[in-house]
């Protein structure tokens, strides 16, 4: 099972995942072109996709959608709240609409819906499971709830939202109403709740930790890996990798 992180942050998000002859894409939040430069630095042609799944409508997850799903007949999943936002030029070729809480197959992927809260019609996380085991992915959430804890338990890999550090957030150059939103509830998970998560999430099977959607105006690398690594370090069930995505290029691992 390969996982990578094509793109991960504000300008941009797309997810690949392959096993077999069966590969996603979650998001596609790159333009179709760069989309398509990122798979093949991976060694992936567009056309050998088998779906597109969508969290949310916000353009860093869509930019690419239509156009990419239009040239290469690729069906999208999404939420059908999500599905009503879409602007005519983001249309894919094929739209499946999903529900939260049941389960969908597509290929060697079992794959299951959740919601979130974060501020768009219907933003969900995914897990997916198969013979390489689960993959967890929640991405956009202003907070951690019990159900995204539960849905995120027993997971060989997670891929989890380390947006901000709050005090980087708190003294920076953005506006007051966009700090409130993203500091909100359906805002987006600070480098502290995302470690707090993760700590719910520790078992003797987990095997990889990937930190997603780090803003480049208010978070840094270091700040966010050193939050994760103190709930690592102070636990003994687990020793998983931890990588880190990156909006410039992709971040590739096996499961």
């Amino acid at each position: 099972m390969d996982v990578c992180l094509l793109a991960s942050g504000s300008k941009g998000n797309a997810l690949l995942l392959s096993h077999g002859q069966s590969r996603l894409l979650i998001d596609a939040g790159l333009s179709a072109r760069e989309i398509t430069r990122r798979l093949a630095l991976v060694g992936v042609a567009p056309d050998a996709l088998t779906a597109i799944l969508v969290t949310h409508e916000h353009v860093d997850h869509v930019r690419g959608l239509g156009l990419l799903s239009r040239r290469h007949k690729l069906p999208v999943f999404l939420h059908h709240a999500t599905a009503g936002t879409l602007h005519d030029h983001q249309r894919p070729a094929a739209l499946v609409e999903v529900e939260t809480g049941t389960e969908i197959a597509i290929g060697d992927f079992a794959i299951r819906a959740f919601p979130v809260t974060h501020d768009a019609a219907a933003t969900v996380g995914f897990t997916l499971n198969g013979p390489f085991g689960k993959i967890g992915v929640a991405t956009d959430l202003g907070m951690a709830t019990r159900l995204v804890a539960e849905e995120l338990q027993g997971c060989r890999c997670l891929i989890l939202e380390s947006n901000h550090d709050e005090e980087l957030l708190r003294d920076g150059p953005y506006p007051w109403p966009l700090k409130q939103r993203i500091k909100g509830n359906h805002g987006h998970l600070s480098n502290r709740d995302s470690a707090g998560l993760l700590a719910t999430l520790c078992w003797e099977g987990l095997e990889t930790v990937c930190l997603a959607h780090l803003s480049e105006t208010n978070n840094h690398p270091g700040l966010a890996a050193a939050a994760a690594r103190e709930v690592l370090d102070r636990q003994s069930c687990c020793r998983p990798k931890l990588l880190l995505g990156r909006q410039d290029r992709p971040v590739t691992w096996s499961v």
